[in-house]
């Protein structure tokens, strides 16, 4: 005997459109705490169970993550980067580097046949940011700055669709350096994204792709001591 999913009233679709146009859209970024339940209800003016199911649904499809007396938080910005946090949640660290790794290098390398004046201002801007949220000692405002960063340069590259697929590891790339940097900063763990920059701006494909490559390893290896310099 079929079985008959229960369809989804027009009103729900529409507050499921509307909640995940604010992920898409950056106006809720990913970590962030969405609204509560009382305040959806009075934003949007529909009934409490219509945005209880809209949130449900957009939990399971892992863009919204619910924590019991926490909260509701942002997980990821579309579907397939739910799908993808989801998956790769164990992995081995190593593997999740050398993907990182892999589509860094070729990003680096068009990065530096095709950057724009607008994209080496945004990158200045970016690694200027990094440095100063590692001064600052906040771990956690150092990956973001650090991962932004990094998108900036798979931006530079002008390639959609590995930048697509790149923002849909975005959630990935920031837990596994999450778990590398650690709650405090070390010395150690520092790595210098200027030359990577640089070789950008000078058009150095080789030098860019090379220093690229290298930094998704520089956390993992900090961790023993070896030099990162």
């Amino acid at each position: 005997m079929p079985l008959n999913s229960p369809r989804r009233s027009p009103l729900v679709d529409q507050v499921i459109a509307a909640l995940r146009n604010q992920i898409t859209s950056g106006e809720w970024p990913v970590g962030s705490r969405i609204p509560t339940e009382p305040e959806l209800v009075e934003q949007l003016g529909v009934a409490r169970n219509t945005v209880r199911e809209a949130v449900r649904a957009l939990a399971h499809n892992g863009l919204l993550d619910i924590r019991q007396g926490s909260g509701t938080y942002v997980a990821a910005t579309s579907e397939l980067a739910g799908v993808m946090r989801r998956r790769f949640a164990q992995a081995d660290p190593l593997h999740v580097a050398e993907l990182r790794s892999a589509l860094e290098t070729k990003a680096a390398g068009l990065a530096a046949q095709r950057r724009t004046e607008a994209d080496l201002r945004q990158l200045d801007t970016l690694l200027e940011r990094r440095e100063r949220a590692w001064d600052s000692g906040d771990a956690e405002r150092f990956v973001e700055a650090d991962a932004t960063l990094h998108s900036a340069v798979v931006a530079a590259a002008h390639n959609e669709v590995l930048a697509e697929l790149y923002a849909d590891l975005g959630s990935v790339v920031r837990d596994f350096l999450r778990a590398d940097v650690g709650p405090e900063l070390r010395p150690e763990a520092h790595t210098d994204h200027a030359r990577l920059v640089a070789a950008i701006r000078d058009r150095d494909e080789a030098t860019a792709s090379a220093e690229a490559g290298a930094h998704p390893f520089g956390c993992r290896q900090g961790t023993d001591g070896t030099d990162r310099s």
